[in-house]
């Protein structure tokens, strides 16, 4: 089954990446562990929040991974220690979030259990760009020549 692709308009060119990410956020797991929060930190900031109880700093790591930010936990099972009722789930996981494009990480920080991963979201700056309307002659165009490309005869 094909699905309808939201960017496929003739007037919507070079969204193509979108959609690919669109792809990527639907194949992640709906797994709701570790509970986490998003939250606006002002005007261009952005604060992730990671319910993380139980982990160290070097259990965690967070990297950026094709405008991903993958976040991933693992202990390490001390065999010495001998459990009479374990309650206190050690299971590892993945959580990824798709980044928008120059969206940075500023900081990582383990406080109280929690993982605080500060971004940072610059706002575009607005570009205007005049395009010279050639009349009247041809118009300067992209040619094999240019390309360098070779004709097959």
């Amino acid at each position: 089954m094909s699905r309808m692709s939201v960017f496929n308009s003739p007037l919507l060119l070079g969204f193509d990446h979108f959609e690919r990410a669109l792809d990527r956020i639907s194949k992640t797991t709906s797994d709701g562990y570790p509970p986490y929060n998003i939250e606006q930190t002002g005007k261009d900031g952005l604060r992730i929040t990671l319910a993380v109880a139980g982990f160290s700093s070097d259990d965690l790591s967070v990297q950026i991974e094709d405008n991903q930010l993958v976040i991933r936990g693992r202990q390490s099972d001390e065999e010495d220690r001998v459990y009479l009722h374990r309650g206190i789930a050690a299971r590892q996981f993945q959580r990824t979030f798709v980044l928008a494009e120059g969206i940075e990480v500023v900081a990582a920080d383990l406080d109280n259990g929690l993982l605080h991963i500060e971004l940072h979201r610059p706002m575009p700056e607005v570009k205007v760009r005049t395009i010279e309307i050639n009349g009247g002659r041809k118009a300067p165009g992209i040619t094999a020549e240019k390309l360098d490309i070779e004709h097959a005869d």
